[in-house]
């Protein structure tokens, strides 16, 4: 990969097919294979990711909203597409775009057949989702005998799943409530299984889960950050390869004397003689202003420049005082080696939220 000549996010094919067929390694054969794309592909590049995956044969992708299964349509993806928190407005949509729901409540699967008998469809694909944990969407064990009866009251839609959601299956020294979560979720589908004449497929796993818990692997497993680099535990992490950096350029040196001050609201002042970089990413691009006055770095020259005073929208300043750097040198905010996950410990963050931050508008460029 060459060096940057402006803000690039570079997006690594062949280490997403790495962390797949990594991730599938741990699957016994038959289990299926979802790819979670959401928010752009955890910041990446959504239909690229999506198109790639594809060409792997995988069997299901997610997305959070109906707009971003919209866009992988689009992009020409023809795999099916389950759409993780849909919203009645949606529904219309849905249908039209050949994209499968998951049906959290009683209101949101009374609207979806009301929709679909509008739509006269027969057997439309639907998934329920249960919650055992989580306490974020889902039906609850109670609900079961009622849903079960309104959906066995119409042809219009035909479960195609039941999941639930695990809450912490990184957290291996403390088991016990994920392993609760796979009972209430084996309680759970053998009731459907005795109410229902035909069988959903089950899935339970995140990528935590697909580690640490092979027993609840079930018919399919769910991975979002595991595909894109991260498995939540450095001894994961080790196997697999970030495929994301983001790197930009220096547009410009400058030398303060010391008392000078430096950004918005003068929020650094120097103490001493001090030599900066600028460099054009800020926050509209994703690097929140809590990595501003020495909480965040950027690696130039393969030492670590910290950021000097407030982030701005555009650009950041960096302290090279003690790197031989000049301007158009290539500074990188997260790679391969410096992870995303090691830049965001800093400011008590996860690699989920300055991955899926990096702003649209920085380039995407492909390796495969």
């Amino acid at each position: 990969m060459d060096k940057v000549q402006e803000t690039v996010l570079e997006i690594d094919l062949k280490a997403l097919k790495h962390n797949f067929e990594y991730l599938k390694s741990k699957l016994t054969d038959g289990t299926k294979f979802l790819a979670v794309v959401k928010a752009f592909a955890y910041g990446s590049d959504a239909a690229q990711v999506a198109k790639y995956l594809q060409e792997l044969n995988i069997d299901y992708f997610a997305v959070a909203y109906t707009y971003e299964g919209v866009a992988l349509r689009d992009a020409g993806i023809t795999t099916p597409i389950l759409v993780l928190h849909p919203q009645p407005v949606s529904f219309d949509t849905i249908i039209k775009r050949c994209l499968e729901p998951s049906l959290y409540s009683q209101y949101v699967l009374d609207g979806f057949i009301a929709c679909a008998e509008t739509h006269k469809q027969h057997n439309y694909p639907v998934h329920l989702k249960f919650n055992t944990g989580l306490n974020r969407l889902g039906f609850s064990a109670e609900d079961i005998p009622n849903v079960i009866k309104t959906v066995s009251k119409t042809k219009t839609i035909k479960v195609r799943s039941l999941f639930s959601h695990l809450a912490e299956s990184e957290e291996l020294a403390t088991p016990d409530f994920t392993l609760k979560q796979i009972e209430q979720f084996n309680s759970i589908y053998k009731q459907v299984y005795k109410l229902l004449d035909y069988k959903p497929f089950l899935h339970l796993c995140n990528t935590s889960g697909i580690i640490n818990y092979p027993e609840a692997h079930f018919d399919m497993v769910r991975s979002g950050i595991g595909l894109y680099g991260f498995g939540n535990d450095q001894s994961v992490n080790k196997y697999l390869k970030p495929i994301a950096s983001l790197k930009t350029s220096i547009s410009q040196i400058h030398y303060l004397k010391k008392g000078d001050s430096l950004g918005y609201n003068r929020g650094f002042i120097a103490q001493k003689d001090t030599k900066t970089a600028t460099l054009p990413i800020g926050h509209a691009d994703g690097i929140k202003r809590q990595y501003g006055n020495g909480h965040g770095f950027v690696i130039i020259n393969n030492q670590k420049a910290y950021i000097l005073g407030n982030v701005c929208m555009d650009m950041i300043m960096v302290d090279v005082t003690n790197i031989d750097c000049k301007e158009g040198d290539q500074a990188i905010i997260f790679d391969a080696k410096h992870t995303a996950e090691h830049l965001a410990e800093n400011v008590n963050s996860i690699s989920y939220e300055l991955l899926t931050a990096v702003s649209q508008r920085i380039k995407r460029v492909l390796y495969r």
